[in-house]
């Protein structure tokens, strides 16, 4: 009898506390997460006031913008890997597939991924577009192989709507109305055709995007959603509908600081993914013409993705839900676009490493107010946590910044980038090691920039931020 008592008044207990924790769960904030490829800091709310980027702009008038944010490095896949786990971790692009064949053979070989924590915590999570290296998360030969995840357990859906692109491979650098990418050679590095936002790609991701929000907000049930959006252009080729190329006509573009080869032993290479493309036999480090045809270019697909966030953030609006959303806006690694004689990324230069990251949520403190303190990608997974109410993960090694948000004068901290060399970047300086032993050592405080060595000069510094650089990479276990 006392037995059948206390059942029944654990039933009840149940039944009363049930309606409490999903009135909870209803209560937690939405993510919308939105990833930019090759975005550098290329906007006007970043201080590029030729830049036509009004919905980011407005974005960033009410959120938090870190104008010194630096990725883990200057390639899609390895940097991806540092946003969606918050740890360093490998340097090429086949990072995540590499975790992901891992986790797939033993689920416990790694901690959750930053939408698999969110999914364990009640969160309905959906990737729409190029969020992880693959646009749609898939491996294969054209890259939607349902066999070979990028990412297991992370999403409830992993979405690329491939359209006349055939598929993902196709629509990762694909130009207007279905042209896919065969021989580099013989595709245009450039291009602006008459029509609307669907003829290139980013106008079908957006428009599942929209599709997806609507079944988030409307049909789904009232568990709170992780929606990563991932845009794919200003990515080469810079096609983009003619509408988006027209806003720069006439407009007298700022000059390319430090535009130059380095002399001596650095990061710098030749732009091989960039030369690849059929550029008509022009150079733009020796045609200044050319070189600002190719700028008006990129800056028309960085309004053509600017279009695309603000249809996404007018139909959060429309859903109601935008008073109880996190948005985040990143840029996966900068892009050179001819400083040091470079035309992309995959340096260890601040052009490469340097990109947009913005952070909005409801009666966030001083809106508006941009941060100048320094910040790393892997701190965006810790702090989109704190901002959430969720359990903190204790596996990352970036840190919240949550502080800045309060206070967007709060101290940052350095952050450290690696490719083919290790890099570290502290408000007055950049260390670049090299395997062998070689040392390149810029610095910020000077007008040179990284365009001067004085690793000799400077020795002390060199050793103090070697010691830093290390200690912190030890302790992550990379």
């Amino acid at each position: 009898m006392k037995r059948n008592s206390l059942l029944w008044l654990l039933v009840t207990m149940a039944l009363v506390l049930l309606p409490k924790l999903e009135a909870d769960a209803a209560k937690k904030p939405n993510v919308l997460l939105l990833c930019i490829d090759d975005l550098r800091p290329e906007l006007a709310c970043f201080g590029k006031s030729y830049i036509k980027s009004p919905n980011i702009d407005a974005l960033a008038a009410r959120g938090r913008a870190f104008n010194r944010h630096y990725v883990q490095a200057p390639t899609c896949g390895a940097s991806r890997y540092a946003l969606l786990t918050g740890t360093y971790g490998p340097s090429g692009n086949g990072a995540l597939f590499a975790r992901g064949g891992q986790v797939v053979k033993d689920p416990k070989s790694y901690p959750p991924s930053f939408p698999a924590w969110f999914r364990q915590h009640g969160y309905t999570t959906v990737s729409v577009g190029k969020v992880s290296h693959h646009p749609g998360g898939r491996g294969g030969k054209d890259w939607n192989d349902d066999n070979i995840p990028e990412m297991p357990l992370s999403w409830d859906r992993h979405l690329l709507p491939a359209g006349p692109w055939q598929h993902p491979r196709g629509a990762m650098h694909g130009l207007a109305n279905g042209e896919i990418r065969g021989d580099s050679s013989k595709m245009d590095l450039f291009q602006a055709v008459e029509g609307p936002d669907s003829i290139y790609p980013d106008g079908l991701i957006t428009n599942e995007a929209l599709n997806q929000l609507d079944q988030l907000t409307e049909t789904d049930d009232d568990k709170p959603f992780f929606l990563a959006v991932g845009i794919i252009r200003p990515h080469l080729p810079f096609g983009a509908p003619k509408k988006y190329l027209d806003l720069y006509d006439g407009v007298e573009l700022p000059p390319i600081p430090h535009p130059t080869k380095p002399a001596g032993r650095t990061t710098w290479h030749g732009s091989g993914e960039f030369m690849k493309y059929n550029r008509w036999k022009r150079n733009p480090n020796t045609d200044a013409e050319f070189a600002t045809e190719v700028r008006r270019h990129y800056a028309a697909c960085v309004s053509y993705a600017d279009a695309q966030v603000g249809r996404v953030l007018e139909r959060l609006e429309a859903s109601g839900q935008a008073d109880n959303t996190i948005v985040v806006l990143w840029g996966d690694h900068g892009w050179h676009l001819g400083e040091h004689a470079i035309w992309g990324k995959h340096a260890l230069f601040d052009e490469s490493l340097h990109s947009p990251l913005i952070i909005s949520y409801p009666n966030m403190p001083q809106p508006g107010e941009h941060s100048e303190s320094m910040v790393e990608t892997i701190d965006i997974f810790p702090s989109v946590c704190e901002i959430a109410g969720l359990p903190m993960p204790d596996f990352v090694h970036g840190v919240s910044l949550q502080p800045l948000i309060a206070n967007p004068s709060s101290p940052g901290h350095s952050a450290i980038s690696y490719a083919s060399a290790r890099t570290i970047r502290t408000d007055t300086h950049r260390l670049v090691a090299h395997k062998d032993g070689y040392f390149e050592l810029y610095d910020h405080r000077t007008e040179a920039g990284e365009t001067h060595n004085v690793a000799t000069e400077q020795p002390n510094v060199v050793q103090t931020l070697l010691a830093e650089l290390n200690s912190r990479l030890d302790r992550s276990d990379r």
